[in-house]
């Protein structure tokens, strides 16, 4: 079996949403934490990320953020909320790790600089990221072939030609249109009921 179609026969998550897993992870359930950190690395990766950060730095972030989540779960008071959330505390981590860089900076060439206040979160890269969220928890819930075909067709650059989609997924060249065209609604739908406007 091709490893491609390995990953369309994964299983499904078994929490059906942040609410069940926030209360999975507080009841101690290891999978739970794993699924709920394996949901949301690429969202948090994302964040510094557009900082500019280099990897380290970024892994940083990522595990400084990871460890804030752990220690703070039970004070969440809603799940559902749970994505600017974690925005937020990577924001702030990519935002301070960048203040230290400038303190060290200016400590070597003995200027003083005043510590800038901490600004609100760009609305810009809060709904950019928002909306990468919700594009993969949309794709999360297509299909095996369906989330492939859509991969295959607008994910890779440069696109595949419809023959070696084709190939790939085991449907007719003819077909790749009209699969693209339904597979395209569900995951319109999706996005809707996600609140992606």
């Amino acid at each position: 079996m091709s490893p491609a179609l390995a990953d369309m026969q994964k299983p499904s998550a078994p929490y059906a949403s942040d609410v069940d897993l926030v209360r999975a992870c507080l009841d101690g359930k290891e999978e739970a934490w794993n699924e709920l950190i394996e949901k949301y690395k690429a969202l948090i990766y994302s964040i510094p990320v557009k900082y500019g950060l280099q990897p380290q730095e970024a892994a940083d972030v990522f595990q400084g953020t990871c460890v804030e989540l752990l220690s703070r779960l039970k004070d969440i008071r809603d799940p559902r909320a749970l994505p600017k959330w974690l925005i937020q505390v990577a924001h702030h981590r990519c935002y301070h790790l960048r203040i230290q860089q400038k303190r060290v900076v200016s400590r070597d060439s003995e200027a003083a600089m005043p510590d800038p206040e901490i600004p609100p979160i760009a609305e810009e890269l809060v709904c950019q990221t928002e909306e990468e969220q919700m594009l993969s928890e949309a794709m999360a819930t297509l299909e095996p072939r369906c989330k492939k075909l859509i991969e295959m067709l607008f994910y890779e650059t440069p696109s595949r030609p419809y023959a070696e989609v084709a190939s790939e997924l085991n449907l007719a060249v003819g077909s790749i249109g009209l699969t693209r065209q339904k597979c395209m609604e569900k995951l319109r739908k999706q996005l809707a009921s996600l609140g992606f406007s």
